[in-house]
């Protein structure tokens, strides 16, 4: 099967920073953010946010890892900081791609279970095949796709590319 780019390097590029705009918008007369980047491309997609938003922005961000089993999303949700630490404050959680919403919302369901002061979820790209009523706040594109193709986000030490296949 042929694969075709859908976003280039510098589109992506463009689209983090519009998103890390975003999140500094909404989260504007907040002391912290949390940016929760679901393991994988999530996390790296995560931390390319923290970096456009401390350039930006006073206001303290943290970087969290959130650990979730994609194939065995019933399997217990970590997070590589403690739940105290995104106590009552804001939170974003960060994937690349929301397709099904099965990954996203196990993750929302782990942040359920700790009070947040505002909690927002940001994707790259947005695929529209949900079957469960999750959506993202901020995102980079949606895209109608069939089910049959695969969307594929690839990050590189310089270099990203959003593919479909």
């Amino acid at each position: 099967m042929d694969s075709s780019i859908i976003l280039t390097n510098e589109q992506i590029q463009n689209k983090t920073r519009r998103i890390a705009y975003q999140i500094y918008e909404t989260n504007s007369n907040e002391k912290e953010i949390i940016i929760a980047g679901i393991n994988g491309n999530g996390y790296v997609f995560a931390q390319n946010i923290v970096k456009i938003l401390r350039e930006i922005s006073t206001i303290k961000i943290v970087l969290c890892e959130v650990k979730i089993d994609k194939k065995n999303p019933l399997k217990k949700v970590e997070t590589d900081i403690p739940s105290n630490d995104y106590k009552n404050k804001s939170l974003v959680l960060v994937d690349d791609v929301l397709s099904s919403g099965t990954t996203l919302m196990y993750g929302i369901k782990h942040f359920l279970e700790v009070p947040l002061k505002k909690f927002k979820t940001a994707v790259l790209i947005n695929r529209n095949h949900k079957k469960y009523p999750v959506k993202a706040d901020f995102k980079g594109i949606s895209l109608s796709t069939s089910m049959q193709e695969h969307v594929a986000v690839v990050f590189e030490k310089n270099k990203a590319l959003a593919i479909i296949e």
